[in-house]
């Protein structure tokens, strides 16, 4: 029985008996883990307010051979964002981030770059960062780190360049040109390309940015949603209520 340490992102919990809680955490060295935390749900108990997603944590648990479910022995509160669910919007937004990493992350799959991603967002909304624009940047980021940020440079079929109108391929890879474009179904935003150039340079805001209109963002958004929505192969629940 080995015991483990690490820093870790509380994502869901839910009731697991009458006096246990079951925690969804994503650690930074193990990617997801699912676990019991023994005696969570009595009054007074030693984890306090320290298992609320999204929490930020340093966790101790240990696992036996032969169970997926670790044991949580003990949590520690590094950085709390309960006071960010008193907005109804940014508490869905939570949730929404939550579930996409448990669909991009694998159960035992190191993702550091996905975990710091989630905690720099998480920081810059608690500093007054615009939840909008920090929604598209943690969308942008996490297909890039998939894989499965569309080709923007060139047309995937003939190559050339996309200089007027653009539009989404339909294995949602890439973009098509006008020509080249059967169905044009999904256009390309035009303040999509230097929005994801960017995200390339800037860490996540704490301040509201000019450079991207409201109108502009939505169209951004609703972009990577499309490509989230094909690759999840389903609408995530949490989207549903934002929408």
């Amino acid at each position: 029985m080995a015991i483990e340490r690490s820093e870790a992102l509380i994502l869901q919990t839910g009731p697991f008996s009458e006096q246990d809680k079951l925690i969804t955490f994503f650690t930074r060295e193990k990617g997801i883990l699912r676990g019991i935390a023994k005696g969570a749900r009595k009054f007074g108990n030693r984890f306090g307010s320290s298992l609320e997603p999204p929490s930020h944590v340093h966790i101790v648990y240990y696992e036996k051979e032969g169970r997926d479910l670790v044991t949580v022995s003990q949590c520690e509160l590094q950085e709390s964002f309960f006071d960010l669910q008193c907005d109804s919007r940014v508490s869905f937004s939570l949730c929404y981030y939550a579930e996409l990493v448990q669909e991009f992350v694998p159960l035992h799959s190191r993702e550091d770059i996905l975990f710091r991603l989630l905690l720099r967002t998480l920081q810059a909304l608690k500093k007054g960062g615009e939840l909008e624009l920090l929604s598209a940047y943690f969308e942008a980021w996490l297909l890039r780190a998939g894989g499965l940020e569309p080709d923007l440079r060139a047309c995937g079929t003939c190559g050339g360049a996309l200089v007027q109108s653009a539009w989404l391929s339909p294995r949602l890879d890439g973009a098509l040109c006008d020509g080249c474009a059967a169905h044009k179904k999904d256009i390309v935003p035009a303040a999509l390309h230097p929005f994801i150039i960017w995200t390339k340079k800037n860490p996540p805001p704490t301040e509201p940015v000019s450079d991207f209109t409201p109108e502009e963002l939505q169209g951004i958004r609703k972009f990577f949603q499309r490509v989230l929505i094909y690759h999840v192969e389903r609408v995530p629940k949490s989207l549903r209520f934002l929408s």
